[in-house]
C-alpha cells in the first residue's frame, strides 16, 4: 500500500466529545451565548480536530508550493513564466507579501519547489521537484497518473516534517504562473459550472485574453476528458504539481489531526482534489478568505466551507492563510482564557427574562 492510501485510510472524523465539552465551556463564558460568532465556532471545531476540549495553537507554519504550468504557452497569463523562479527567490529572501504577513502573524514560511520549470538552487527552498513544470494541458494530460500520486505524496512528506517539528496549525500557499488556469479547470470539472462563472482574470489579463483563457480550458477538458469521480485523474489531466502537493499537505494535516487553513483560489483547487480523494478531510479545513477570483466562492460552496475574511484579495502565496491564522489562534485563547460566569462572580442571564432585558 502506498503512502497516499495509508494517509487516506488513517483520516478519522472529529472528536465529538471534545467538541461537546468545548461548546459547554463556551456557553459558560462571560458573554451572551454566541456573541463571539465565528470565534466560538472555530474553537469548537478545533477541539474536535485536536481531540481535546481546550485546543492550543503554539506553532504556525505556512507551506508555499511552487510549480510551473505548460499551459502558460497558450498566453493565459499576464506574466511570463520566468516570474515563478524569481518569486521563489523573493520568498526565500523574505521580501514577498507572504513573508510580511507571516512575520506579522508569528508564522514560519516553508517554500517548496514542486515543479518549477528551471533548476532551483536557493538556500531554504525544499526540493520536491517531480518534473520541470507540467505539460500543456490544452493538448494532452498535464502529467501522468504516477506523477500526480508522487506530488501528493511529496506534499504529505513536507507536512509531516513540519508537524514533526511541532507545527500544530498549517496554512497553504502557492506560486506558479498560469495556475489559475489549472485551478479553473479543476473547478469546472468538479462543479460543472459554466466557464463564465468558473474562470477569472487571474493575474489581471484583459477581456480578449480572458476569452482565450476560457477557450483553452474548454479545449483542455474536451481533449483530456477528466473523470470528476476520480481526483487523481482530474489532477493528472488538468492540474498542477503545486496543486497536487498542497492536496497532500491537506490530507496529511487531516491524518495527523492538525487544522489546515486553506488560502485562496489555487489552494482551494487543491482542497477540491483532497476532498475528492477523502471527503472526511474537509472536516480539518478552515477557509481563510474569499478571493475576488469569481470561481473561488463556487469552490468554497463545493467544499461547504465559510470564509472568515472578505478582503478583496487575490495574491495567493498563503497571504490569506497567514492573516487568518491569528484569528484561529485567537479562538483558542478566548475559549481557554476567558473567565466563566462562576469564576468571575458575574450573574448569568435570567432565562425567564426577554433577550432584550438580559444583556450583561
Amino acid at each position: 500500500m502506498n503512502k497516499l492510501n495509508k494517509i487516506i485510510e488513517s483520516i478519522d472524523g472529529l472528536d465529538l466529545k471534545s467538541m461537546r465539552l468545548a461548546h459547554e465551556r463556551q456557553d459558560q463564558l462571560t458573554k451572551p451565548k454566541g456573541s463571539l460568532g465565528v470565534l466560538e465556532e472555530l474553537s469548537i471545531k478545533l477541539a474536535g480536530i485536536q481531540g481535546k476540549p481546550l485546543p492550543e495553537i503554539n506553532r504556525k507554519v505556512i507551506i508555499v508550493m511552487a510549480g510551473d504550468h505548460g499551459v502558460a504557452d497558450e498566453g493565459v497569463s499576464a506574466f511570463p513564466q520566468e516570474v515563478t523562479p524569481q518569486m521563489v527567490a523573493n520568498f526565500a529572501a523574505g521580501g514577498a507579501g507572504i513573508n510580511v504577513l507571516a512575520r506579522h502573524a508569528g508564522a514560519e514560511v516553508r517554500i517548496v519547489d514542486m515543479g518549477v520549470a528551471c533548476p532551483i538552487d536557493i538556500p531554504g527552498v525544499i526540493d520536491k521537484k517531480i518534473r520541470p513544470g507540467t505539460a500543456n494541458m490544452a493538448v494532452g494530460p498535464a502529467m501522468t497518473r504516477d506523477q500526480a500520486v508522487a506530488c501528493i505524496e511529496a506534499g504529505i512528506e513536507v507536512a509531516e516534517e513540519a508537524i514533526a517539528d511541532g507545527a500544530d496549525l498549517l496554512g497553504t500557499g502557492d506560486m506558479g504562473i498560469a495556475n489559475t488556469t489549472a485551478s479553473s479547470a479543476i473547478l469546472t470539472v468538479f462543479s460543472g459550472a459554466e466557464l463564465e462563472h468558473s474562470v477569472g482574470r487571474g493575474t489581471g489579463i484583459g477581456a480578449d485574453a480572458l476569452d482565450k483563457k476560457r477557450e483553452v480550458i474548454r479545449r483542455a477538458i474536451k481533449v483530456n476528458q477528466p473523470d470528476k469521480r476520480d481526483g487523481l485523474d482530474v489532477l493528472a489531466k488538468v492540474g498542477g504539481l503545486e496543486i497536487g502537493g498542497l492536496a497532500g499537505v491537506i490530507l496529511a494535516a487531516a491524518a495527523n489531526r492538525v487544522p489546515v487553513i486553506i488560502d485562496g483560489f489555487i489552494s482551494s483547487a487543491a482542497a477540491l482534489i483532497a476532498a475528492s480523494l477523502c471527503p472526511e478531510s474537509r472536516s480539518y479545513m478552515i477557509a481563510s478568505h474569499v478571493s475576488v477570483e469569481p470561481g473561488h466562492k463556487l469552490m468554497l460552496d463545493q467544499l461547504a466551507l465559510k470564509p472568515m475574511l472578505f478582503m478583496n484579495m487575490r495574491l495567493g502565496e498563503g497571504t490569506g492563510a497567514a492573516l487568518a491564522s491569528s484569528l484561529v489562534e485567537a479562538s483558542c485563547k478566548v475559549l481557554a482564557e476567558m473567565a466563566t460566569f462562576a469564576e468571575a462572580g458575574v450573574a448569568e442571564k435570567d432565562e425567564d427574562k426577554t433577550e432584550q432585558g438580559a444583556g450583561i
